[in-house]
């Protein structure tokens, strides 16, 4: 099995946009249901049993706070792939 290309992408949404991906974002962590969603092009599968966590970074006059959801591929693999 080949393993998806390494990619870092960090892409700006217009504000309404934002607001009703984590909409569904959370309609789906509290269905316990995979979230699908399209980022630059590309369908990304999060499995229901994504690890969520949030970060704080603080810099030279900036700060940053991450979502972050996290699952290991391989275990997440056959979810990843079916239907709801």
């Amino acid at each position: 099995m080949s393993h998806p290309a390494v990619r870092d992408i960090d892409k700006i949404y217009p504000r309404q946009e934002f607001v009703a991906k984590l909409r569904r974002l959370a309609d789906a962590l509290e269905a316990g249901k995979r979230f699908e969603i399209s980022i630059d092009g590309e369908k990304i599968r999060v499995p229901a049993g994504a690890v969520a966590s949030i970060e704080h970074e603080r810099g030279e006059g900036e700060e940053e706070i991450e979502f972050q959801l996290r699952w290991n591929r391989e275990i997440a693999g056959d979810e990843s792939a079916s239907g709801d």
